[in-house]
């Protein structure tokens, strides 16, 4: 099965660790993969080193704006990439793919790429998309879709990222 996340509110991320949380609890082996972030030691990448579910990040943390990927956010994106696919075919039951979208969208994985796994995904794998602007073709090729909306935020009236909250 296929889920998604999506949306321009906050919480794509911190449902689909939650999921990767209650999977491991059921024993299930899984895997969580985040394009673009950072090696920042936020409070997801901490539970899950604990809970020893494999978690890993393939980005530089630079802005994407107004500009075309460089070499070495490429080589990573096709590294986390091969590190999806490796899960997929090793046996993973649940495998988290976060901002998945922002790395097709931005020119660093082939959109072709991400639907192939997805039409190709084996019966006992439970592969989890998110990030804002997930293209159609995905949303298409997925069994569960939630599309998280901003109504509010502290953002709004000048309040920056919290240890613990959004981090």
């Amino acid at each position: 099965m296929i889920q998604v996340y999506t949306g321009d509110g906050k919480g794509k991320t911190t449902a689909a660790v939650g999921l990767a949380v209650r999977a491991h609890g059921h024993g299930l082996r899984v895997a969580v993969f985040q394009f673009l972030k950072t090696h920042r030691d936020n409070g997801e990448a901490r539970v899950l080193r604990r809970l020893g579910i494999p978690w890993r990040q393939y980005g530089t943390g630079r802005w994407l704006i107004d500009r075309a990927p460089d070499r070495e956010e490429l080589a990573l994106a096709a590294q986390g990439w091969a590190a999806v696919e490796q899960a997929v075919r090793s046996g993973y039951q649940l495998v988290v793919v976060d901002e998945i979208s922002h790395a097709v969208n931005l020119g660093l994985l082939a959109l072709e790429k991400v639907r192939s796994l997805a039409v190709k995904l084996p019966a006992h794998v439970e592969l989890v998309l998110t990030g804002r602007a997930m293209p159609a073709e995905l949303l298409a090729l997925a069994d569960l879709v939630t599309e998280m909306r901003a109504v509010k935020h502290p953002y709004a009236q000048g309040v920056g990222a919290r240890r613990g909250i959004e981090y």
